[in-house]
């Protein structure tokens, strides 16, 4: 047991480790070669912030435990959103892009619109069972691919966003090395930190659903956590934003895409009520833009995502 946790804690720090690196060889990089950060961040930092669900997913199909594989990403987007978002905003107020709040957010939404309809077969008139199946797997790489038209339409237009703070430009022999440097702890940091708190959930008694939903989610998003407070921190908003609606991007059209493609995963009609907060919290993110200063999550709309999570936690608890 003492084992375990240290080696937990060891995890976290080569997370954060990871998280510092990226960020530096990201923002470094991206300043370098004109490429807008948003851009990093939706694409670099997100699919590297995301490995960690690629991983659990990958060997949750190989496996056969697909619950566990749908309550990774569901329960990852929902503490992308709340928590780490909601975290993030309470450092300081995020001002969002308009191509973000317009066109990305609502991808974001697509995307959990999406795996809700394949949720439900039955309801649709489209099976007897709820299943994700195989050419559902390549129906959500196919939304992926147009997610990379875009962003590679977005780097190609470039961006006349004006910088925070003071950005550190290395050379590319040293921007590059950083990133792949980052990607790599947050990869090795993440597995080990989620082995750990698996070993623990299952020492404790949790079922599979609840260690998908809580356990693996906030540990799968722990890189997303350390990459955008370290951004933030930084006063790389574009970065943190760009990470966190990415990441929730990847996560639905990417990783699900090829735990389907992989492994078909039969799913519980149950699983609607996560993913219809999964929306819920998404939406909330569009809305906000509207509320207050526009276009800002400021630190009170952070507390209440975080608030929010913590509801849903003891929701997910009491639940079983």
């Amino acid at each position: 047991m003492i084992l375990t946790i240290i080696l937990l804690l060891i995890g976290l720090a080569i997370l954060i480790i990871g998280a510092e690196a990226l960020v530096r060889g990201a923002v470094s990089f991206s300043k370098k070669v004109g490429i807008p950060p948003i851009v990093i961040g939706l694409t670099i930092v997100a699919f590297g912030t995301s490995l960690p669900e690629l991983v659990v997913n990958l060997i949750s199909a190989i496996k056969g435990t697909t619950g566990l594989a749908l309550g990774n990403i569901i329960g990852s987007n929902i503490a992308n959103i709340l928590l780490i978002l909601g975290i993030s905003a309470l450092i300081v107020d995020l001002k969002v892009q308009k191509n973000t709040v317009w066109k990305e957010i609502p991808f974001a939404v697509l995307a959990v619109l999406v795996i809700f309809a394949m949720a439900n077969d039955k309801v649709l008139g489209k099976g007897i069972i709820n299943i994700l199946s195989r050419i559902d797997g390549f129906i959500l790489f196919g939304f992926f691919a147009i997610f990379l038209c875009y962003i590679f339409k977005l780097a190609r237009a470039g961006s006349d966003n004006t910088e925070q703070g003071k950005i550190k430009v290395y050379s590319t022999f040293i921007s590059i090395p950083l990133m792949i440097a980052g990607l790599l702890f947050l990869f090795f940091g993440g597995q080990l930190l989620v082995n750990q708190a698996v070993i623990l959930a299952k020492l404790a008694g949790l079922s599979e659903m609840f260690i998908g939903l809580t356990i693996l989610a906030v540990g799968t998003s722990l890189p997303e956590l350390a990459t955008s407070a370290m951004a933030v921190i930084k006063g790389q908003n574009d970065i943190a934003i760009g990470n966190i609606v990415g990441s929730n991007i990847f996560n639905i059209f990417w990783v699900l895409g090829i735990t389907g493609i992989i492994q078909p995963m039969a799913i519980n009609t149950g699983a609607n009520v996560d993913i219809l907060v999964c929306l819920t919290a998404t939406v909330a993110l569009f809305l906000a833009m509207f509320i207050g200063k526009k276009h800002t999550l400021k630190r009170w709309q952070g507390g209440l995502f975080v608030i929010s999570y913590i509801i849903y936690v003891i929701y997910l608890i009491q639940r079983g």
